[in-house]
């Protein structure tokens, strides 16, 4: 391919959490795209995706606090005052700074210098996954090395940033991305309407690469009275809204011989294990932590009901569209989630699954009536089957996607 490298941005690599991303970035690769990886932190994580292997890429460690490398951030510095859009830049850094004076925002620009130091002379173009810090950070370096940039936006960064950030960095006007994807419809109009021109932000659901998947088990129809297998894949935290979820299994009937399996670490996992106990439910739960996708699939495999409760965190945090829907989809695992953001847009209540409000009495309803109507159960899993293979595979989104890239990098070339 006859276009420059790409520098890919990301908030840390690997982690078990964005399957969605290292999805992308194999595919990506795969497709003939060259790149590194730039990761602002180290992992935490214990395990890595098979995915995580399967990658080519070079990845690279910024500075996780400036602190740390204290000699490394001062030759960058020192450099970036000679590049050609050090004006520009920290112009662009000291009007952001004038409005976020934080130490995140400071750490934003010794990263960004370091990268700008660093980045070899055969790369092209920048392109973030997240449009809060790594965009960030990707702006400053490009505009540094005077560059063009590029971002995936996917949730949090879309709804916990200001708008005066998310609007400079869809606007030409104020070195703003070149193009920006998302993976939700709603996410997208979201952003198109902060942005300068709509066609900056385009809509590419990740989707789903099938061939990494087994094919769904030969499910055997359960029966009402027979035990009941629930399970979750998701972090501990308010938006994922475990503990409504917690409070709904202690609701259950007690003829329901229900078991439910969470999947995931989180910052609120002690307090969900003690909310299971304060309901004397905590003997009919399996906490297994932070899982690989074999051992995610192979869950899903054993299980006859998906719950997903998203919701609207305080502070306006909420889901996407998880993957993990789209995972329990293709084992024809039956679906329970809420109608918080583009949920519904993989989702049609009633058809592909129930999306019920996250109200604790509500969920157990809706848990209960999977329950007790198997056949209804499965009849909506094929669909969502169905709707997964007709309408989000992974290859359309990676081929615009790829198409946006290079159109970016050939310029520059």
């Amino acid at each position: 391919m006859n276009v420059g490298k790409l520098a890919v941005v990301v908030k840390g690599w690997p982690r078990l959490s964005e399957t969605f991303i290292a999805q992308e970035l194999v595919a990506l690769e795969e497709a003939g795209l060259q790149f590194d990886i730039w990761s602002l932190r180290h992992p935490t994580d214990h395990k890595t995706h098979p995915l995580h292997d399967r990658l080519q890429a070079q990845v690279r460690y910024l500075p996780e606090y400036l602190r740390d490398e204290p000699a490394r951030v001062a030759r960058a510095m020192g450099a970036a005052a000679d590049m050609p859009g050090f004006d520009a830049a920290a112009a662009a850094y000291a009007a952001d700074l004038n409005r976020d004076d934080t130490p995140n925002r400071r750490r934003r620009w010794g990263q960004a210098c370091v990268m700008a130091h660093e980045l070899p002379q055969d790369v092209a173009g920048l392109y973030a996954h997240f449009l809060h810090t790594p965009s960030s950070v990707a702006r400053y370096a490009a505009i540094l090395r005077g560059l063009p940039w590029s971002f995936s936006a996917h949730a949090k960064d879309i709804w916990t940033s200001p708008d005066w950030e998310l609007r400079e960095k869809l606007s030409g006007q104020h070195h703003g991305a070149a193009f920006g994807a998302t993976c939700t419809a709603f996410g997208a109009a979201h952003l198109q309407g902060l942005a300068d021109t709509p066609e900056r932000v385009d809509l590419v659901y990740h989707g789903l690469d099938l061939a990494r998947f087994p094919a769904p088990p030969e499910r055997k129809l359960r029966k009402p009275g027979d035990p009941f297998q629930m399970m979750s894949v998701g972090r501990l935290v308010e938006k994922k809204g475990f503990d409504n979820l917690i409070d709904a299994l202690a609701l259950l009937p007690a003829e329901i011989d229900w078991h439910w399996t969470h999947i995931g670490g989180g910052a609120l996992d002690a307090q969900m294990r003690a909310r299971a106990e304060a309901h004397g439910i905590s003997d009919r739960i399996t906490w297994r932590g932070a899982c690989d996708q074999p051992e995610v699939i192979a869950a899903m495999r054993a299980a006859d009901l998906f719950v997903l409760p998203s919701r609207i965190a305080a502070d306006g945090d909420r889901d996407g569209l998880p993957n993990v829907l789209m995972e329990a989809a293709s084992q024809k695992l039956p679906i329970l989630s809420t109608p918080v953001s583009a949920i519904p847009e993989f989702i049609d209540t009633g058809v592909h699954g129930v999306l019920s409000d996250d109200a604790p009495a509500t969920l157990a309803e809706a848990m209960a009536g999977f329950a007790a109507d198997p056949v209804r159960a499965a009849a909506m899993a094929d669909a969502a089957l169905a709707r997964l293979t007709s309408d989000f595979l992974m290859q359309p989104g990676i081929a615009h996607l790829k198409k946006r890239l290079v159109a970016m990098l050939a310029p520059a070339r």
